[in-house]
């Protein structure tokens, strides 16, 4: 018992002389400051993994509602390709054509969604794209009926004049 109070007494002397004169400053943490850059490269990664994504389902055939490889359609592609970022969309082109902001084509960007009206019939948005290159070509990845999931030019005829608009969803 005399050396179990030996030890104490010891271990209290040594534990309250260990930096008795030194003043210990409290360390809080900031919250941590992100700037514009963090935030646009933040958002360019979740953009290009996006793209990446659908990229990955090139070749894939075309099917109504489809949101696989076993088969794709236009807005399945969006939504898949989305998701995957934790963005949710809704699962049709129309609804899509409702989310985001506009943008006009002189402003468009990579990960923008076109939006097409494919029907001549009916004056309402059916088809999607995503926007994969800008520059002197404006090339979008989406899923034709004939081609399956594939990336065309805005400049080729039937899509330019099947265009309705863009809108930005990052």
């Amino acid at each position: 018992m005399k050396k179990l109070c030996y030890f104490l007494l010891v271990m209290c002397i040594i534990l309250s002389s260990c930096g008795g004169a030194k003043k210990r400053r409290s360390v809080s943490k900031k919250p941590e400051r992100t700037s514009k850059r963090t935030k646009v490269s933040a958002k360019t990664k979740k953009i290009k993994s996006i793209i990446d994504y659908a990229k990955t389902f090139e070749g894939t055939r075309y099917k109504y509602g489809g949101t696989t490889k076993r088969g794709m359609d236009c807005s399945g592609l969006m939504y898949t390709s989305f998701k995957k970022e934790e963005v949710v969309l809704p699962r049709t082109s129309k609804a899509m054509a409702t989310q985001g902001t506009k943008v006009s084509l002189k402003n468009v960007a990579i990960g923008d969604l076109l939006f097409f009206r494919t029907n001549k019939n009916k004056n309402t948005i059916n088809h999607v794209g995503l926007v994969v290159k800008t520059g002197k070509q404006i090339q979008f990845i989406h899923a034709s009926t004939s081609k399956g999931v594939t990336i065309s030019s805005l400049d080729e005829r039937y899509w330019n004049n099947c265009f309705a608009g863009i809108r930005r969803i990052l």
